[in-house]
């Protein structure tokens, strides 16, 4: 998900638009840029034609932490309640490894991942996504429960079910050492947290597709998420990343792709998008920028693949 500003046409360039986006049923969203500032991410999703948006909080690559000032804040939650922006998903910063067996790196990781806490709470978002990291030099169970751990420490002494602030865990490509590569995996997350921190999940297409999972063809869509459900529970999945694929099925590799320009294909997001068991999910495109225009592109691309024709503006529904 590495993205540059300076290699897209940022869409605050542009004129503002005379009126507000068609929106559908679904709350549809894509990661959105922080240049500039965090507050500014809302409205660029507006513009983007999203009713839903992730971002980073702070520099998704380095340890210093970003402190945020109370008029940012005030200033996205203003943007937020205009354009009925919702839910607000932000992801961690890329370096945490929840499980790392070096005791620096683990404690930098947990500060940083509490950081990240602090951040949300501020920037009053719903959702808080964590990749599981790496259990390289110990077993994967021994893996999954330093992970659980590691996130009770961070989020000690922090009403996140006062604020409404869910950690979400991230199933992974399934690569060597890494955490999350299974639904199994996932819901044993799950499980060690459960009562102890607000936990629930985010299903990440491109990740679910090369780690092996059939999403391609009907048959498969449906058995995985009946796999998916026995494990994680489509209602424990509060958000899908949805990214098409470069690499083939069952790869282990991480490459996202334009929507329905991979080896996943555009029926594939028309069956989730579409399927009633996960009309209470948010789905966030994590997809690549190569040309001015794509983030917007891939935005239009899933709106355009739900079904519900009850579209309506912002505007429109808050009227209602």
């Amino acid at each position: 998900m590495p993205r540059s500003i300076a290699r897209e046409q940022d869409i605050l360039r542009l004129p503002s638009p005379n009126r507000p986006p068609i929106q559908t049923s679904r709350r549809i969203g894509i990661h959105t840029s922080i240049a500039g500032g965090v507050e500014l991410a809302a409205e660029r999703a507006y513009r983007l034609g999203c009713n839903a948006f992730q971002v980073f909080s702070s520099s998704p690559r380095q340890w210093q932490p970003y402190e945020l000032g109370r008029p940012q804040c005030d200033e996205m939650r203003r943007l937020r309640e205009k354009y009925d922006l919702k839910p607000l998903v932000i992801h961690t910063n890329y370096l945490v490894n929840m499980a790392s067996i070096t005791d620096q790196f683990l404690l930098k990781s947990v500060e940083a991942f509490r950081g990240e806490l602090e951040r949300a709470l501020n920037l009053c978002a719903e959702y808080l996504v964590l990749h599981p990291g790496s259990f390289r030099g110990m077993s994967r169970e021994e893996g999954l429960s330093r992970v659980a751990a590691s996130i009770a420490v961070a989020g000690r002494d922090l009403d996140l079910a006062k604020h409404d602030l869910t950690i979400l865990i991230e199933n992974t490509a399934g690569a060597e050492f890494s955490l999350g590569g299974s639904f199994e995996q996932v819901a044993g997350l799950l499980q060690r947290l459960s009562g102890i921190i607000p936990v629930a999940a985010c299903i990440d297409t491109c990740h679910v597709h090369v780690a092996g999972y059939d999403i391609v063809s009907p048959g498969g869509m449906q058995q995985t998420l009946t796999h998916l459900d026995e494990t994680v529970g489509l209602k424990n999945v509060r958000v899908w990343h949805c990214n098409d694929a470069k690499a083939e099925r069952g790869s282990k590799l991480d490459r996202h792709q334009h929507i329905g320009k991979g080896t996943i294909g555009i029926e594939a997001f028309r069956r989730l998008l579409n399927d009633p068991r996960l009309a209470h999910a948010a789905f966030i495109a994590e997809t690549p920028i190569d040309q001015p225009g794509d983030d917007r592109r891939n935005v239009e691309a899933l709106k355009q693949l739900v079904a519900d024709k009850k579209a309506v503006s912002a505007k429109s529904r808050k009227r209602a």
